[in-house]
């Protein structure tokens, strides 16, 4: 039980350092809802996960305020992601993808119906009104974010 709730409250603290990258920018691009709109890897070594990826996918990454623990993800010049470092021993269910949804309190409510859990915390709104994210648990026990452009309770932003 320690171990998901410590997961839950890392990636909840990266997530809101990702929420203070995005509050200086514009709301992430729309990719279309039901996709993917951001990931979060983990890794025991944040060095040699860089340097892999870089390799691998021509990636780049920026730092992120306020962490040395987690780097953001560049593709092409598009923010992407997040490399940040795991608590404790990596396993099959470290990182989280965001899905992009169009109202964030329906689709956690759909979630619960569904038989999902959502995260104590969640949803909240992103700073800056540039949307607001999710966090869920789906019927198996596995961590799944979502994200909407749009504020809880606002309106979408332009495109």
């Amino acid at each position: 039980m320690r171990r998901p709730f410590a997961a839950t409250v890392l990636t909840l603290a990266l997530t809101l350092g990702w929420a203070e990258v995005a509050a200086a920018e514009q709301p992430k691009a729309d990719v279309g809802l039901g996709r993917i709109a951001w990931f979060d890897l983990t890794t025991a070594d944040l060095a040699k996960s860089r340097a892999f990826y870089s390799g691998l996918f021509a990636w780049q990454f920026t730092p992120l305020a306020g962490t040395d623990l987690a780097v953001e993800i560049v593709a092409d010049g598009l923010a992407i992601g997040t490399l940040r470092v795991a608590e404790g021993q990596i396993s099959p269910f470290n990182g989280v993808v965001y899905v992009q949804v169009a109202d964030i309190t329906a689709a956690c409510e759909k979630a619960k119906a569904l038989g999902g859990t959502v995260v104590p915390g969640f949803p909240f709104d992103l700073p800056g009104g540039s949307g607001a994210i999710g966090l869920i648990h789906d019927p198996a026990g596995h961590p799944l974010g979502m994200y909407s452009r749009t504020p809880i309770g606002g309106t979408a932003p332009a495109k």
